[in-house]
């Protein structure tokens, strides 16, 4: 999987548009975390005071999604179903669907052709999170961009390990690279993917690569042809942290754990932003919090229904 952004606070209601389907991609076999994930998803280890799953989940329900297939491995899947059920709970209709075995990130959209169908989508990888106050926004942008695809980027000072994005004075993408020995840009594409109707008929029509994979730089590219790959930019105050090793996971863990004390503010809560978004209501989310126990993460959600405001 690609490096993460650390996501952020709740930044605003998003209302839900044009009936776009949420993909959470959690599976992989988490090598570089070995032996923390020979037994288990990496997606479902502990960042901070949550399930790491949780943050890039949040994130599609921040952007007004309130219909995600999740897709992971056979042995992961019962995990995540235990973890987070059929969504109801959250105002969410999750379903899921297995990857035998993983050959590239746009092989997703091939196992949620059905899901999809020609539906405008959003991919999001599944140890993503992000954090900046302009999340909200940037989500709103790609949200209500009906035609074309959406792509987001991150300044990297060494973007050779990253895929590089160049773009025009219209923000459109008008080349990628993967991990490139000359560089044209320090924009690494991040692991967050709109697109519209056209997803799943581009995804079918893809050949695996020189490594055997159905690349998601592919899909994008599909829509480069026609000068309709949009870039969004995350800006100065974003945080881009990786959780694909040990040290990556723990510098993570410690980001969420000082914004949090330091502010009495969650990050990536799928109960706050179901809350904040209107689709539980304060007594929904004082049950949730009871459900979880006494801890300072449950805590938090008992003050905001106490509070009743959104």
């Amino acid at each position: 999987m690609e490096p993460v952004l650390a996501t952020g606070a709740f930044c605003g209601r998003l209302e839900e548009g044009m009936n776009r389907k949420g993909i959470l991609l959690a599976g992989g076999t988490g090598t570089r975390l070995w032996p923390l994930t020979r037994a288990v998803s990496k997606q479902l280890l502990p960042l901070y005071d949550k399930p790491m799953v949780y943050y890039p989940l949040s994130v599609l329900m921040l952007a007004g999604m309130r219909e995600i297939l999740l897709i992971s491995t056979p042995q992961d899947l019962p995990l995540f179903k235990l973890l987070l059920g059929d969504g109801q709970s959250l105002g969410l209709k999750l379903s899921y669907a297995e990857q035998a075995k993983p050959e590239g990130l746009a092989q997703a959209y091939q196992i949620g052709a059905k899901f999809v169908g020609t539906d405008p989508s959003c991919l999001i990888l599944g140890d993503n999170f992000f954090y900046g106050a302009e999340l909200g926004k940037l989500l709103a942008s790609a949200q209500a961009r009906e035609k074309g695809a959406t792509i987001f980027a991150y300044q990297v000072a060494d973007p050779s390990s990253y895929g590089v994005l160049t773009f025009d004075k219209r923000n459109r993408i008008t080349s990628i690279e993967e991990k490139p020995a000359k560089p044209k840009s320090h924009w690494a594409n991040c692991g967050l993917y709109f697109y519209d109707g056209r997803a799943v008929e581009f995804a079918r029509g893809l050949k695996p690569s020189a490594r055997g994979e159905l690349e998601i730089t592919d899909l994008s590219r599909c829509y480069m042809k026609d000068q309709s790959l949009h870039g969004e930019r995350f800006g100065r105050g974003s945080a881009w942290l990786d959780t694909g090793t040990a040290d990556g996971l723990l510098q993570a863990a410690q980001f969420v754990q000082t914004v949090q004390t330091r502010t009495g503010m969650l990050l990536g809560s799928p109960e706050e932003v179901a809350f904040r978004q209107g689709w539980i209501g304060a007594k929904e989310l004082g049950e949730l919090a009871e459900a979880i126990g006494k801890n300072a993460y449950a805590e938090t959600l008992r003050q905001m229904a106490a509070e009743g405001k959104r």
